[in-house]
């Protein structure tokens, strides 16, 4: 439905030469909007661009004053976060950590959550999700993502490799229930992980390192599997924790010459592993596994898992049309049509939908993907991984999905 827009009266008097004028200084400023646009190829707009598009586009769009704010800086913004990264840190072979300075639209996480990462490349804008590996309050208002290149991908090579301090990434909000417990703590604790599943987990336990216990501190334990000890995230920091706090130990397994943790070895590196809450993020493979240990042990319910992929991406199928959608948070669930905006199914359905583009900001209606494909209704392309952020406006259902909605 299209949004009325107020019209202006232009009545004649004698200040209509001042105005002329200065309409015309207004096309003027809307011609070098376009022009800086074209030679952008489309692309990110430069500064200048964003400046005069705040100028001019009070005429052509019914934004926001907070939009205007995010157009001359999108630090500014509180409706479209964004962070500016101030510093890329080098961590073991193929990772690094990326310290981000979140502007006014950021609110705070848990530790343990991740984090939604818009990443402009080449003028399109990738969302990807990365675990927050810093204390909810951290020195100077920043936070951390540690990311791991990944073999043949897109965005973590350009993150780890080519990502400059300065770079503004769009920041969506902190996500996931793999998370310490409110006070008060367990007594004991248990931390299972392997390879980049470590990334969650620093986050829980520099925000306990941070806090001074009034009374006694929980007793945790920290089992890792990697590769060999460069491939060990934080391997040095984790030592250096564990040599002055009495309350932490680590222990890690090194594949290439110990073989994998399996849930055998809980037995021996914590022998009282079944009476500790546990929190265990890692490959597959380890997590099904614990999963079976602790529930033929009767200990289910003190496990928590995090999977970075929920479940397996669904190859390009280009015979993939449609299918049945359900919204997570709301228990809803609807068929829908593989050229139909998933905006609009879920409307029809009753689900209440983020959205912008009918008032003119693009990117309003962003939604987490749970897991399932979807299908770009401009371009035919299939796309869709776990966490990424989908445009529910110009996407439609590629097979069955879940939206986190």
């Amino acid at each position: 439905m299209p949004v009325p827009r107020a019209s202006i009266p232009v009545t004649p008097s004698a200040a209509s030469g001042t105005a002329a004028v200065f309409l015309a200084g207004l096309t003027g400023l809307a011609g070098l909007a376009a022009r800086l646009a074209e030679w952008g190829g489309g692309r990110v707009p430069t500064a200048a661009a964003r400046i005069t598009g705040a100028l001019v586009s009070p005429l052509a769009s019914p934004l926001a004053p907070d939009d205007y704010l995010g157009l001359i800086d999108p630090l500014l913004s509180a409706r479209h976060p964004a962070g500016r990264v101030i510093a890329v840190l080098p961590e073991c072979a193929g990772a690094a950590t990326l310290e981000i300075r979140p502007g006014r639209g950021w609110a705070a996480h848990r530790p343990g959550q991740y984090l939604p990462v818009g990443v402009e490349i080449e003028g399109v804008r990738h969302w990807r999700t990365y675990s927050i590996t810093s204390p909810p309050k951290g020195p100077g208002r920043t936070l951390t993502i540690t990311v791991k290149e990944q073999p043949g991908g897109r965005v973590s090579p350009h993150l780890v490799h080519r990502t400059r301090p300065g770079t503004v990434l769009r920041l969506g909000p902190a996500q996931g229930e793999f998370t310490l417990p409110e006070d008060p703590l367990p007594p004991r604790m248990l931390m299972v992980t392997a390879g980049s599943g470590i990334t969650p987990v620093a986050g829980m336990l520099r925000t306990l390192a941070c806090r001074g216990f009034s009374g006694p501190a929980p007793d945790v334990v920290l089992l890792h599997s990697a590769p060999g000890p460069d491939e060990f995230l934080f391997r040095a920091e984790l030592a250096g924790l564990a040599a002055r706090l009495p309350w932490l130990s680590v222990h890690a397994r090194y594949t290439r010459t110990a073989g994998r943790l399996v849930p055998g070895h809980l037995g021996v590196l914590c022998p009282d592993w079944y009476d500790r809450e546990t929190w265990a993020c890692g490959p597959d493979g380890l997590l099904d596994a614990l999963e079976r240990h602790y529930t033929a042990a009767g200990a289910g319910e003190r496990l928590r898992v995090e999977r970075f992929r929920l479940t397996p991406v669904r190859p390009q199928d280009s015979e993939a049309s449609g299918g049945r959608v359900r919204f997570e948070h709301s228990g809803i669930e609807a068929d829908a049509s593989e050229s139909v905006p998933l905006l609009e199914t879920g409307e029809a359905a009753g689900v209440v939908m983020p959205y912008g583009c009918r008032r003119g900001i693009c990117f309003g209606c962003l939604v987490p993907l749970v897991h399932g494909r979807v299908r770009d209704l401009r371009t035919g392309e299939l796309h869709g991984e776990p966490g990424e952020l989908i445009q529910t406006c110009v996407n439609g259902a590629a097979g069955p999905l879940t939206l986190a909605l």
